[in-house]
């Protein structure tokens, strides 16, 4: 496979002498395609290195431009200028960083360890060029003089900061030093995301006696008897990591041992000491920020990472963590204990451990709210869900989303659909890729084709991983799966109803802890009675879900959220332990992650969301973090960020109490939402845009309720 790489990327860099291939590149001038749409049929592998190799000269060219330019510097030819310096990067990074994740291949992967320093030394060769740092600096110092408009200081704010924070001001041996680390991140990240990728392929377990299959469901047979057939062991079931078969395996197993082998599989995933073992590369990774953190001022990377962001510091991100943390784990202790009783009515003597919490959580749910999870499946076939989600669209804020034919795609499970505003005007694309594959990382992202600007409209993509369709049974989804789809469709409305004059601060391009709460408060509509009425339908009778399943599903909203919101918690604690280290010499991750877990008395049955070997949000990806930030969601870019869920649960919460009090669907409420938080991107103070919306700062109370901690 390595010779393969090799010669793949050798012929990519003969085929870029060639004049005939620039020419026929279609990356090299404007997609020629209707919308602008990536031409997928058209986009080769060799394609890549020539187009990112063009765009980089062609960036140096438009920058070495606004140096040259003898006229006194201005907002407009110096930032604008630089918000449009580079037009070929955006249109292959948009496409090339999103097929990593959805859709790689060895040579991918494998160019995309050797464009990962490439890259991050050109982003090094513009903040750190001091000519280039001079004039946006003129600009900012007279800032309050320019009678710009608040769209206009945000991006001079920003880029001035990002000059700042990238090392500007450094004298040249901590600049030489700088450019050094970045480097280095830059590839860390790739190999720790290909390693849990490579992790999730291997693990296949097989099963070949029907007795062991005990207490999984029909449908979940199915697919498994497919997964093994599509890997020609005829005859036998496959249950994979991923977690459309993973979840619902350890939900159902009735057979102990067996969840106890694929539970383990999973939390150990970078931790096998072997060719994907990601100790060192984390030890590496966490020792580089601290440095890059400390060369640019700072006592540790949580602090640069977070002055830049609502909470501003560590302190106050602490602070917060800490005080959920004593509502949650109390409750998920309870929750542990019912759980036990529930094990000692079977009289087997056993003891609670992380492997059966799903199973009798599923079992508890039963008991308590007389409710089954394969009860509810029936009525959320995922084109209902989907179809769902657009109503809700449409309802709030007048869109209309319709499926397009003939547009070209990188893999058969994609659909592309035309999203238009009331008036009939185009508000954007907007791309869905629902099914797991092995090219694919798990979990669930939306991402950018092409950034809003303007009149320019943007491209935008959901990538999940959902149940796949199996024989004339469609996908149905779990409730958790339901929510994740209308988490994505929040995220994908940010990028695609922006209204900005600049792709810097344009959609999803906003501050960490903020970029969630169009996702988080999208997902409450997905159970609110009225809501379901609209989508859940039966897939055989077309039967609107009835009022007793509805009710069923809303008694227990709370239940099992002590889990939940600790996992969820404890992960977010692990990573700010983290990247709170101000000395890393002999960090041993492994250990240090139980020290962490141990003094927040973390209960052994539960197990961090992500454990710190396969923490991808923080760890994983492009390290460096690319300029343009292509990927709404970046893996990699959560360092120091992970609590931004939480954080972003807390504004969630409390803006959708303003729907609560006006009705759902109160158009006032929802122009309100739309004008001051999706259409402004990161064009004023998040704070300043959420009181605008909500006329306070938001109260934490609406979300202890939700979680069922008040």
């Amino acid at each position: 496979m390595f010779k393969k790489c090799i010669l793949i990327l050798a012929v990519s860099c003969m085929m870029y002498s060639c004049a005939t291939q620039t020419e026929s590149n279609p990356f090299l001038t404007e997609f020629q395609t209707p919308n602008g749409v990536p031409p997928f049929d058209k986009i080769k592998l060799e394609h890549y290195e020539p187009a990112f190799q063009k765009g980089m000269e062609e960036q140096n060219a438009n920058i070495q431009a606004i140096i040259d330019n003898t006229e006194a510097p201005t907002f407009e030819n110096v930032i604008v200028a630089l918000d449009n310096s580079s037009p070929t990067l955006d249109r292959v990074g948009g496409v090339f960083f999103n097929l990593t994740e959805a859709e790689t291949t060895d040579e991918l992967t494998a160019f995309s360890m050797k464009l990962a320093p490439t890259l991050a030394e050109h982003e090094d060769n513009i903040s750190l060029n001091q000519e280039l740092f001079k004039k946006v600096d003129a600009v900012y110092s007279q800032k309050d003089a320019l009678g710009l408009t608040r769209e206009q200081q945000r991006l001079l704010e920003k880029t001035h900061k990002k000059f700042i924070r990238s090392g500007a001001n450094l004298p040249a041996d901590k600049q030489a030093r700088l450019r050094e680390i970045n480097k280095q991140l830059s590839t860390l990240g790739i190999t720790f995301s290909n390693n849990i990728l490579n992790e999730n392929n291997d693990f296949k377990l097989y099963v070949g006696k029907e007795e062991d299959l005990a207490g999984l469901p029909q449908w979940f047979r199915e697919s498994a008897m497919a997964e093994a057939r599509a890997t020609g062991q005829e005859g036998k079931w496959l249950f994979t990591l991923h977690n459309a078969s993973r979840l619902p395996f350890l939900q159902y197993s009735a057979n102990r041992p067996l969840r106890e082998q694929m539970y383990k599989a999973y939390i150990n995933r970078g931790n096998n000491n072997d060719k994907n073992d990601n100790k060192k590369i984390i030890t590496d990774i966490v020792r580089l920020r601290l440095e890059k953190a400390q060369l640019l001022g700072f006592d540790c990377y949580s602090n640069f990472v977070l002055d830049n962001t609502m909470a501003k510091n560590s302190t106050a991100v602490m602070d917060f963590l800490n005080n959920l943390w004593s509502y949650a784990l109390p409750k998920a202790k309870a929750e542990a204990a019912e759980l036990q009783k529930l094990m000692d009515k079977e009289g087997k003597g056993e003891k609670l451990e992380a492997w059966d919490w799903w199973y009798y959580t599923e079992k508890l749910r039963k008991e308590k709210y007389n409710l089954e999870e394969e009860e509810i499946k029936p009525y959320f076939k995922l084109e209902n869900v989907r179809e769902g989600a657009f109503a809700v669209a449409n309802k709030l804020y007048g869109i209309t989303l319709t499926k397009l034919e003939g547009i070209p795609v990188y893999h058969p499970d994609v659909e592309v659909f035309e999203v238009k505003a009331a008036d009939g005007s185009q508000v954007g694309i907007f791309y869905v890729d629902y099914f797991p594959r092995p090219g694919k990382s798990g979990g669930a992202w939306m991402s950018n084709y092409r950034e809003q600007q303007g009149s320019i409209r943007p491209l935008v993509c959901n990538v999940c991983s959902f149940t796949k369709p199996v024989g004339d049974t469609p996908s149905l989804l779990t409730i958790d799966e339901v929510e994740t789809l209308f988490h994505e469709f929040g995220h994908a409305l940010h990028g695609l109803l922006t209204q900005c004059q600049y792709k810097g601060t344009s959609g999803t391009n906003v501050v960490r802890d903020f970029v969630e709460l169009p996702s988080q408060i999208n997902e409450h509509w997905a159970t609110e009675p009225e809501v379901l009425k609209m989508y859940a339908k039966h897939y055989k009778t077309g039967e609107v879900i009835p009022d007793s399943l509805i009710e069923k599903i809303l008694n227990q909203k709370t239940f099992n959220q002590g889990f939940m919101t600790t996992e969820l918690l404890a992960a977010a604690i692990l990573d700010m332990n983290l990247h709170n280290l101000t000395d890393t010499e002999g960090l041993d991750v492994v250990a240090y992650e139980k020290e962490a877990m141990d003094q927040l008395g973390l209960i052994p049955e539960i197990a961090p969301r992500y454990r710190t070997t396969y923490f991808n949000h923080i760890i994983g990806g492009f390290s460096a973090g690319h300029q343009n930030q292509l990927l709404g969601h970046v893996f990699g870019s959560y360092a120091a960020g992970y609590y931004s869920y939480l954080w972003a649960n807390v504004l969630d919460n409390d803006a959708f109490e303003a729907f609560k009090e006006h009705g759902i669907f109160d158009k006032q409420t929802a122009d309100l939402f739309r004008q001051n938080v999706l259409e402004k991107g990161d064009s004023e103070d998040p704070m300043t845009l959420y009181k605008n919306f909500r006329g306070t700062e938001p109260q934490l109370d609406p979300m202890l309720k939700n979680r069922g901690m008040k």
